[in-house]
């Protein structure tokens, strides 16, 4: 195979994955029609009223069951993860499996109380009282993206499933074995037919999804993309959570802690070879630590192997997941040069090396007129940029269309969350970086173009329910004083209730 083959053969209309370590072929699935979809959706949706029926306890008897075939079966889903996206084994466990098994875990034991039904009194009308139930959608779609196919795509099935949905996910076109192996999973685990559906393909299936009969959809990409699936949605007034990309900013402080700082940056910025929507891709640090800071970084990025996972962990970064995502960073690290950015380290293709490899680079005397700081790079390349203050680097992190994390380095948490108070991002984080994405109980949003809705916590599982407020009187009356015949009386006694409530102030009495 060449590194030009693209995911989906147009002649027999099948994914074709490969590794992108060594370019080998390793598995093709037929492209869903828009047939096999409506075909999925009408599955689901006969499937949908019996879970919805089952107790909570239920439907998380269940999700423990998929846990436990999950936990026993781990070394297989990790090989896939390395051979299909080309993270080591160790990023496969830590950043995939592992958060999975936490997020089942969690919504397994809390959906109940989350979405308990809420009681409260109207303030004014004392005998009125009034209930929120949290209902489920029907189906549900789901679009999941390569860089973390397992672990996002387990998440949002989870969540679904457990507030009583059924789900027709479509797994990237990248990594189609990944999805195979969810579908079996459940399928092990003994769902019944229809709560779970699997449907592989390219664009297209994922248009397929978007256009027809849901009831909501959850995608997970590039910003592109989710503006289309916004517009289609909104012709039909469709609801829909969109997580976008990120142009994730790292603020470090003067006082920020070094060590842990430089192995932070390092970290944040190369983990999947940057391929995270919350990578660490602009770095700004103050200037009274730049000198002693930027050659510690660089020194660690140094040490970095870069190659295939093998297994034996002599692999920190492997390879893009692509041909397309491999030209996007050398273009942007040759845009930067072009324009007078330097590389302290890295910079280059490794062809040599077999698949999609990029050295691990770190850019400086980086300027806003580069691309590799104003657009997603996704890729293993770290630019950093002096400031003189904090408040110079809060002008810069916020200079961006994106919103999604950003991170905060000082030795003070109150001064790290004061600062956070004004970043402009659905996340920030005090002297970490990236792993809150992990964290089954931590939201997960972004402002600006890094999204729409929420995905973990108790704001992300409310996005799988529809609220119903249901409101009742406590004692029966034949009448409300709103009611015909309107008369000079009344209209007199409201004005008189008025007055007791919002100029005597009575209501605060009461």
């Amino acid at each position: 195979m060449t590194a030009r083959l693209a995911p989906v053969n147009t002649q027999t209309r099948e994914i074709i994955s490969l590794n992108p370590a060594t370019l080998e072929e390793i598995a093709r699935f037929p492209v869903a029609t828009a047939a096999d979809v409506s075909a999925a959706i009408m599955r689901a949706r006969a499937a949908q009223p019996a879970w919805a029926a089952l107790s909570y306890s239920n439907r998380a008897r269940y999700i423990r069951k998929v846990r436990r075939a999950l936990y026993d079966r781990q070394n297989e889903i990790i090989q896939i993860l390395s051979d299909e996206t080309g993270k080591p084994q160790f990023e496969a466990l830590s950043t995939e499996v592992f958060p999975a098994c936490d997020l089942m875990s969690y919504f397994a034991a809390k959906t109940e109380r989350i979405l308990r039904d809420e009681r409260f009194t109207i303030a004014v009308f004392r005998n009125k009282r009034s209930l929120i139930t949290y209902e489920p959608l029907g189906v549900v779609g789901i679009i999941t993206p390569w860089n973390f196919p397992f672990t996002i795509s387990i998440g949002e099935v989870v969540m679904a499933l457990m507030a009583g949905n059924t789900v027709v996910l479509k797994p990237s076109e990248y990594t189609p074995l990944v999805g195979d192996f969810i579908r079996r999973l459940f399928a092990s685990a003994g769902f019944p037919e229809g709560v779970i559906e699997v449907v592989q393909g390219d664009g297209s299936t994922g248009a397929a999804l978007v256009d027809a009969d849901i009831n909501k959809i959850f995608f997970t990409g590039s910003v592109r993309t989710g503006k289309h699936i916004a517009e289609a949605a909104a012709k039909k007034l469709m609801p829909v959570v969109l997580e976008l990309g990120g142009k994730d900013p790292m603020i470090v402080c003067e006082d920020a802690p070094f060590e842990r700082t430089v192995k932070g940056a390092v970290w944040g910025a190369f983990a999947n070879c940057g391929q995270i929507c919350a990578s660490v891709e602009r770095l700004y640090v103050d200037q009274k630590i730049a000198d002693r800071f930027i050659p510690a970084v660089v020194e660690e990025v140094k040490k970095l192997r870069l190659g295939a996972p093998d297994g034996d962990f002599s692999t920190d970064v492997g390879p893009l997941v692509n041909e397309a995502q491999l030209n996007i960073v050398s273009e942007q690290v040759a845009d930067a040069i072009a324009k007078g950015a330097k590389a302290l380290t890295g910079g280059q293709r490794r062809d040599d090396l077999g698949g999609y490899f990029f050295e691990p680079t770190v850019l400086v005397d980086v300027t806003n007129e580069m691309k590799v700081m104003q657009e997603e790079t996704f890729g293993p390349v770290l630019p950093i940029m002096v400031v003189k203050d904090e408040e110079e680097a809060i002008r810069e992190a916020n200079n961006t269309r994106y919103g999604l994390l950003a991170s905060i380095w000082t030795s003070s948490n109150k001064h790290g969350r004061r600062l956070a108070r004004r970043i402009e991002a659905g996340t920030v984080i005090i002297n970490d970086a990236v792993y809150t994405n992990g964290a089954a109980q931590t939201p997960w949003f972004g402002v600006k173009e890094s999204g729409l809705g929420a995905t973990h916590g108790k704001a992300g599982m409310l996005e799988f329910v529809k609220m119903k407020h249901v409101n009742w009187d406590l004692l029966p009356m034949k009448s409300n004083i709103w009611w015909f015949p309107y008369t000079e009386t009344w209209y007199g006694r409201f004005k008189t209730i008025m007055k007791l409530l919002y100029r005597w102030g009575l209501r605060k009495i009461a």
